[in-house]
């Protein structure tokens, strides 16, 4: 063995007799001595060295879910509320009458008109039937409709006289005064030099065409607002800038008269007056809102067209809204459109609803009601002592109802 490797294993073997020593050490002075195992109270060994389950005491009692959700309430209170049917079959064209109390509309399966009294009776309004009817508009009262047929057909019938005039069948989107008995019309000849809006008595006499239309019939909105003085809305201004569907919407007066724009921002402008005029409920769809509905408030006459505009941050349209004072309007809201719904309306019109009450002064918005059965809820109506919310359903067409007091 040579020298060299008698050292190295010389220091291996002092190395290692250092190591153990220091652990005999350690285990004869420093090892702390292992815990005595703890038993709880109550328990002892099993013979597998596992406690036992020992005796269970009294549990606590607990509720039982059965996953059903609480009974609808009878009247609105913020949630779940009762809906009702009315009819049985589908109905069209739904009006709150001039009483304040009974409900009107239009019965496409037998072509007749009914009212519902304020204890729920169908009554007929007239024995005259009119099978067909394409569309239905009522005057103020709800005593008088122009009714229009497919084939062109225009006539005025008076329930209370029962009586009906023809108007010329190249009339079309009509509109009664909201303070008498003229109505407005869009006469649509052939040559667009002779298209233009019109307004006549309601037994077709007395017309004064006004307004020329063109070719932007397709972009005028017939709107005659309660105070006499604004009667459409035109969206043939220019883009403005800030943006691409940011536009000017121009009101038009019944004497030609030049109001200032209203400015809003999206696309499929639709109005929906305030009683007495003063203020304008709308809807458009754009970037702003990720292209579905917004509605918004603005203040509207002549004088404060565009002025305290503001988004009320529902996603509606406004003529799912109704009007039960100057300054509170109750609004049926689908429940999770998705984005663009705003552009393809009809795609997302069976979407559920749910009811908010909307106050335009106070910029409030509060939820009144969520149908209890997935609805959605169109043509709303509320009688004049704010109890009663009439709608039409889109699952069936029928007229509904829901206690709001």
């Amino acid at each position: 063995m040579s020298e060299r490797l008698k050292r190295i294993l010389i220091i291996v073997g002092f190395i290692a007799s250092v190591f153990g020593i220091a652990a005999g050490l350690y285990y004869a002075f420093f090892k702390p001595p292992s815990p005595e195992p703890t038993v709880l109270p109550g328990e002892e060994g099993s013979e597998t060295g596992l406690p036992s389950s020992g005796i269970a005491g009294e549990r606590p009692a607990t509720e039982t879910t059965t996953g059903e959700l609480p009974p609808a309430s009878a009247i609105a209170a913020g949630g779940r509320t009762v809906t009702t049917a009315i009819t049985q079959s589908d109905v069209a064209n739904v009006e709150l009458s001039g009483n304040g109390s009974s409900v009107n509309f239009y019965n496409p399966n037998d072509g007749k008109f009914y009212t519902v009294d304020a204890n729920g009776n169908i009554v007929l309004l007239s024995s005259e039937s009119f099978p067909g009817a394409e569309n239905v508009e009522w005057n103020k009262d709800a005593n008088k409709a122009v009714i229009e047929f497919p084939d062109g057909t225009n006539i005025v019938y008076d329930f209370n006289l029962e009586r009906q005039v023809t108007l010329p069948s190249h009339w079309e989107d009509f509109f009664f005064s909201p303070v008498s008995d003229e109505l407005e019309a869009k006469s649509n000849a052939v040559d667009p030099n002779n298209r233009w809006l019109v307004t006549a008595n309601a037994d077709g006499s007395n017309v004064d065409a006004f307004q020329a239309l063109g070719e932007n019939g397709d972009k005028v909105t017939v709107s005659w607002s309660p105070n006499d003085q604004i009667i459409a809305f035109s969206d043939t201004a220019s883009s403005l800038s800030g943006g691409l569907d940011r536009k000017m919407i121009l009101p038009i007066g019944l004497n030609g008269e030049n109001y200032r724009g209203l400015t809003v921002e999206g696309l499929g402008f639709l109005p929906n007056w305030a009683p007495d005029g003063k203020r304008l409920l709308y809807s458009v769809a754009g970037d702003y809102s990720s292209n579905k509905p917004l509605l918004w408030a603005v203040d509207a006459t002549p004088a404060t067209m565009g002025e305290n505009r503001h988004s009320l941050g529902l996603n509606t349209w406004a003529d799912k809204c109704t009007f039960t004072s100057a300054s509170v309007a109750y609004c049926a809201v689908p429940r999770n459109l998705p984005d663009n719904a705003g552009l393809q309306r009809a795609l997302f019109a069976n979407y559920p609803d749910s009811v908010y009450k909307v106050d335009i002064l106070l910029s409030k918005v509060t939820l009144v009601a969520v149908p209890e059965e997935d609805v959605s809820m169109s043509s709303l109506q509320i009688g004049d002592d704010g109890a009663t919310l009439y709608f039409v359903s889109g699952n069936d067409g029928t007229l509904q109802m829901m206690r709001l007091k």
